[in-house]
């Protein structure tokens, strides 16, 4: 197994700053997740990790070895791609196998590895087919499984799952999570999707624009985010934010908006009191902490409903509240149709607020 250290990372591509200043540990045997949208430098970070791209400054150690300027091939890793790059004219036990014949490992350790990783993967029944008779699901258990029998230090995962339909994705998540487990290996695991960071990642790495965002377990980034950037990216749906701002009235803090107005929890009162750097902030809360009222009595804010989305279990509302559109997680027998008026009522306990002008998070 192996620790991992980035330490201050640049990676240029003539003037294009693609990763900037990045600082990550990973511990022995973790499980870390690079998460962001397409071209925030999650790639890269890999590449680098990998010794496929040249690091424009700092420092990466595998352990305590300093491996800026180790090939790959010396690294102790093994990297899955997004596109499995299985020999399409040999059979799957030879794909499994070939890097350890370029390594001279004897016929009978080569057997007895390359059938091991195959229990493993439940792939055993395959390895006589060639590469054009499988599933997608079956080709990226191959690739995972040439990764395996090679013992790496640390395994890099670059949108492994990405091809799979969603049935197959769900599943390959578990198998991978199950995998890393037994295995004990230090996994690096490079994704767009936040589901799978969610529900595989021991922490995850955000990344926006070449910078980390924040590190910290999925709970953690999911409870707690670190900016409205954060916020807004990681959930689905999405986080609902209403522009508000900070007033004081009897000595109770309110956040106010042209919708509503209401009083901060004593915690809140005092984060605010504290480290408040302006009256204009931004409330975040998920639509899972908003609910419908049965009176007009018990609501917050009044809303008028946009759309309903019944998606099996849950149904999904869109409202329309003063000049903000409010999306709410409900049960699925919820009546209200397009043009009604709806009484919602938002759990203060739960909201988030940032500043106002940098999206940092106050709580």
């Amino acid at each position: 197994m192996a620790s991992i250290s980035i330490k201050n990372v640049w990676k240029m591509y003539g003037e294009i700053e693609a990763v900037k200043d990045l600082n990550i540990e990973v511990a022995n045997g973790e499980f870390l997740c690079i998460l962001g949208p397409s071209g925030c430098g999650k790639s890269s970070t890999l590449r680098m990790l990998a010794g496929l791209e040249h690091i424009s400054a700092g420092d990466v150690y595998y352990g305590d070895v300093r491996v800026n300027d180790l090939p790959p091939k010396d690294r102790k890793i093994a990297m899955v791609f997004e596109n499995y790059a299985l020999y399409p004219h040999k059979t799957i036990y030879e794909n499994m196998a070939n890097a350890l014949k370029i390594q001279k490992m004897d016929k009978s350790e080569i057997d007895s590895k390359v059938r091991t990783a195959a229990e493993l993967l439940e792939i055993t029944p395959l390895l006589d087919r060639k590469p054009h008779e499988l599933s997608g699901g079956q080709k990226q258990r191959t690739a995972i499984g040439r990764a395996i029998v090679r013992e790496p230090e640390l395994f890099l995962f670059d949108e492994p799952i990405a091809h799979l339909d969603a049935k197959l994705r769900a599943h390959m998540r578990g198998e991978l999570k199950i995998m890393q487990r037994k295995l004990g290996t230090t996994m690096i695991y490079v994704t767009h999707d936040q589901l799978e960071a969610l529900s595989m990642a021991d922490r995850i790495a955000v990344m926006r624009d070449g910078v980390l965002q924040q590190l910290a377990t999925p709970s953690e980034i999911y409870n707690r985010p670190a900016n409205k950037w954060v916020a807004g990216f990681i959930g689905e749906p999405a986080m609902n934010f209403m522009d508000c701002e900070i007033i004081e009235n009897n000595g109770k803090i309110l956040l106010k908006n042209d919708a509503f107005e209401s009083a901060l929890t004593k915690e809140q009162s005092s984060i605010i009191k504290t480290n408040a750097r302006g009256n204009s902030v931004t409330m975040g809360i998920r639509p899972d902490d908003i609910s419908f009222a049965t009176s007009a009595k018990e609501s917050m804010v009044s809303g008028e409903v946009l759309v309903t989305e019944l998606l099996g279990g849950d149904m999904l509302v869109e409202a329309q509240v003063s000049n903000s559109r409010i999306t709410v997680k409900t049960k699925p027998d919820y009546s209200g149709q397009m043009g009604d008026t709806c009484q919602l009522k938002f759990d203060n306990t739960r909201w988030h607020v940032f500043a106002g002008e940098d999206g940092v998070a106050y709580f």
